[in-house]
C-alpha cells in the first residue's frame, strides 16, 4: 500500500468510529497496521496530520474529536501532538502529558467519544 492510505480520511475515520463503538482506544501501531503499514515515526507523523483533519471536521459537525482514541502502546496516552497548540487551550489543561492527571483527562475524553458513537 502507498502512503495514500494514511491520508485516506474516510478510511481512518471509519477505523476510529469502529474502535469507538467497541469502546476501546487504538494504538498508533495498530492503526498503521490496519492501513497496511509498519510503525515508523514518519508514518506516525503522517497519520497525525490525518487525525488533525478528522478532528477539525468533527468539531465543525458538532461531534467529539476522535484523535483522543489513538494512543501509545507504552502508556495508553495520545502523543505529544495531541496535547499541543490550540487543543491544550481549549481543554483548559496545563498539566503534564503523562501520569495520573493526563490519564484521567484522556479517559474522560475517550468516554465522551464512546458514549457518542455507541448507538450511532
Amino acid at each position: 500500500m502507498t502512503d495514500s492510505s494514511i491520508a485516506d480520511i474516510a478510511r481512518v475515520r471509519g477505523l476510529l468510529i469502529a474502535a469507538a463503538r467497541e469502546g476501546r482506544a487504538i494504538s498508533y501501531s495498530e492503526l498503521l497496521g490496519e492501513l497496511g503499514h509498519r510503525f515508523t515515526r514518519p508514518k506516525m507523523r503522517a497519520v497525525c496530520r490525518t487525525l488533525d483533519t478528522i478532528d477539525e471536521a468533527a468539531i465543525a459537525a458538532g461531534e467529539p474529536e476522535l484523535a483522543v482514541l489513538v494512543v501509545r502502546e507504552s502508556d495508553g496516552l495520545p502523543g505529544q501532538g495531541w496535547w499541543g497548540g490550540a487543543r491544550a487551550f481549549v481543554l483548559g489543561y496545563d498539566g503534564p502529558w503523562t501520569g495520573p492527571r493526563a490519564i484521567k483527562l484522556v479517559r474522560e475524553k475517550q468516554q465522551v467519544v464512546f458514549d457518542y458513537w455507541r448507538d450511532r
